[in-house]
């Protein structure tokens, strides 16, 4: 462990502190529950404007990145290990816990999504925060509903439309979840309130 210190710190780099703080686990939860309402109220939404989308249901996904956004989020906010995770995981199960259709199937969609994100900050060593890193983050993340929907729910599709509907499950993520989160950091470091977290103390991001 000197060792690891020592030759990040000849590098230039500050150590990463992977401990989670009481604040860390407090934010994450808020965040979290949150979410799970907004999850709650974008379900609800994504199926009243489903007839807007009947002649042609793949381009529905154009709205799918919001279910992405808290992994992504969590991630760019706590910069600890687990937070993608843990974020969206539980705004899955609150979601659940609120009464969504097929709630087993919500927690095991937050937990793999949450792991996608969780990926690709795990791939920067925790330590990379630019804006190239969080449109990674979504677009991963985006890699597993785009996938798991055509297996599990559009079997019936013809296959260029399940292609269509997986392209646009991915780029909605890179923009709702990947840009979204990084711009709803940014603007929650300038009003302050992200002062004890180093995601909030940085004026330019890594």
């Amino acid at each position: 462990m000197t060792q690891d210190v020592t030759s990040t710190a000849a590098r230039g780099q500050r150590p990463v502190n992977r401990r989670w703080r009481t604040v860390d686990i407090v934010v994450a939860a808020v965040v979290a529950v949150a979410f799970g309402v907004v999850f709650v109220a974008w379900g609800a939404m994504y199926t009243a404007v489903g007839p807007v989308f009947a002649g042609f249901k793949p381009a529905q996904a154009v709205l799918y990145g919001m279910w992405l956004l808290p992994g992504v989020l969590g991630g760019l906010l706590i910069r600890k290990p687990g937070a993608a995770v843990f974020t969206e995981l539980v705004a899955a199960a609150v979601s659940a816990f609120l009464g969504v259709d097929s709630p087993l199937a919500i927690i095991l969609y937050g937990l793999v999504q949450g792991l996608a994100a969780e990926l690709v900050f795990a791939a920067f060593r925790y330590r990379r925060w630019r804006p190239p890193v969080a449109l990674l983050a979504g677009a991963v993340a985006g890699v597993v509903p785009a996938v798991m929907d055509n297996v599990l729910y559009n079997v019936a599709w013809a296959p260029t439309w399940k292609l269509v509907y997986g392209v646009l499950v991915v780029v909605s993520s890179v923009v709702i979840a990947g840009a979204g989160s990084f711009a709803l950091v940014r603007a929650l470091a300038a009003t302050g309130v992200l002062a004890p977290f180093a995601s909030g103390r940085e004026q330019t991001p890594r």
